[in-house]
């Protein structure tokens, strides 16, 4: 593997000769150990994972698990080896042609190089047009190993990206059924004057390249500036869509059908550059999960310190400054040994402080906090709510508190909107949500709290 194949080749022109298909036979030969070493690295890295361990407890064949699981891992890599091979096997045919060890009766690139270079004080640009043509389609076959890999790896929904007449087609639909719309919950009237209002907010996402499955219908809730607003429910039921609605990150496959988000009385959705220039600098996120949301590859204050800047414009040594300072308002004992710090050399807890800071540097009116206790244990999920109230009460923000968890929300909101397949079943304040629950859904989520309940024998 060592020694390059055009040396060889060359080595064994005597045998070979001027047989080019032996000559490629050869260099095959040469290249295959690259694929060898290439897909038995894939299979190994991909015969320790979990799903191939749960593919063999339910009894699937070797031949079965290779189909449908190894193969999946393998073929992406090897596509663009392919693209590379087929690209250096025109490359080093040319280069053999070119030094005479090709056949001159057949025509070929590298012979019309070698006589277009044997007379290029005659005329230079004979040797452009076979040479630029060589190096086209090499670069082609490469682009095309490269799309090929990503036609294979591309996932059944992206495949299934709706096109703009179908999604004019779907909102008319709706518009015309009356069912679309549900009834108002209680407690959800809209009020003036909030900052953020979110009136029948409808995203969907295709099934096929006709049809859609909506996952947030007809959404609608407000929340003032100061106040926080939890939405709760179960898994699935469309909180983290709706947040991320309006924060305007939603997956390309999804598709807004209705609705309308106002923020400070601009209209989010009719003006995506409006979007784009309130997130991260008038709008604040909280993600959940704090670990898997910085990059290991750089520091903690790196990443921070890239945000603010370019949320505020503010120099690097700025930046530096008003990051400890809020390290130091989070909670965090020591702020400039954890902004030099990589993500693993932190907590859980203290990456989830580090991001509340990263939330807050910008100086928001607005937070959207998904989940942001969901991966803490019991007592760092008191300590970042207690966090969340106290800069929430200090700076007047508003904020929605996205949690599948009533605790929570009893510990920190002011209003509460309860979601359910998509729909808010109830919208109300946080106590006229505790005493006196109208909707099914909420009294058996209410009821399924175990704070309180009697003690089982």
């Amino acid at each position: 593997m060592a020694l390059p194949g055009i040396i060889l080749l060359m080595a064994l022109y005597p045998i070979i000769g001027t047989n080019i298909r032996a000559a490629m036979a050869v260099f095959g030969i040469l290249i295959s150990p690259a694929f060898y070493r290439t897909t038995r690295a894939q299979t190994m890295n991909v015969r320790h994972e979990l799903y191939v361990d749960a593919a063999k407890i339910v009894g699937l064949s070797d031949a079965r698990i290779i189909s449908r699981h190894v193969l999946r891992a393998v073929r992406g890599p090897l596509l663009i080896m392919s693209g590379g091979l087929i690209a250096a096997g025109i490359g080093i045919q040319a280069a053999l042609e070119y030094l005479g060890m090709g056949n001159p009766t057949i025509p070929s690139w590298g012979a019309m190089m070698q006589d277009a270079f044997n007379n290029m004080y005659v005329a230079q640009l004979p040797i452009v047009w076979p040479a630029g043509l060589m190096a086209l389609t090499i670069l082609a076959l490469v682009l095309l190993g490269n799309a090929m890999r990503d036609a294979f790896e591309i996932s059944a929904s992206e495949l299934l990206l709706l096109k703009p007449a179908a999604v004019d087609r779907i909102k008319a639909e709706r518009a015309k059924d009356p069912s679309t719309t549900a009834p108002k919950p209680a407690g959800a009237a809209l009020r003036d004057g909030d900052l953020l209002r979110v009136t029948h907010l409808t995203v969907a996402y295709p099934t096929t390249r006709t049809t859609v499955k909506e996952v947030v219908r007809d959404v609608s809730f407000s929340v003032a500036k100061g106040e926080i607003h939890g939405i709760v429910g179960e898994s699935g039921s469309g909180k983290s869509q709706t947040a991320f609605a309006i924060l305007g990150i939603l997956p390309p496959t999804a598709r807004i059908l209705g609705g309308q988000i106002l923020f400070d009385g601009s209209d989010v959705l009719a003006d995506p550059d409006f979007q784009r220039q309130i997130r991260g600098r008038r709008i604040g996120y909280i993600p959940q999960e704090p670990m898997a949301n910085l990059d290991p590859s750089y520091t903690v204050g790196s990443q921070l310190n890239e945000g603010l800047r370019a949320a505020t414009g503010v120099s690097k040594e700025a930046a530096k400054a008003t990051l400890l300072a809020l390290l130091q308002r989070v909670g965090i004992p020591n702020p400039a040994r954890t902004y030099d710090a990589y993500p693993h050399q932190v907590s859980g807890g203290m990456a989830q402080r580090v991001l509340i800071a990263g939330a807050i540097a910008s100086d928001p009116e607005f937070l959207i906090a998904d989940e942001p206790t969901t991966a803490l244990d019991v007592t760092v999920q008191a300590d970042v709510l207690e966090l969340l109230r106290e800069l929430q009460a200090e700076r007047g923000l508003g904020m929605v508190l996205v949690t599948h968890n009533f605790g929570v929300v009893a510990d920190i909101c002011d209003r509460v909107s309860v979601m359910r397949a998509g729909r808010i079943v109830e919208s109300n304040t946080l106590d006229e949500i505790f005493a006196n629950p109208q909707d099914p859904y909420t009294q058996m989520l209410l009821g399924s709290t175990l704070e309180g309940a009697p003690l089982r024998p």
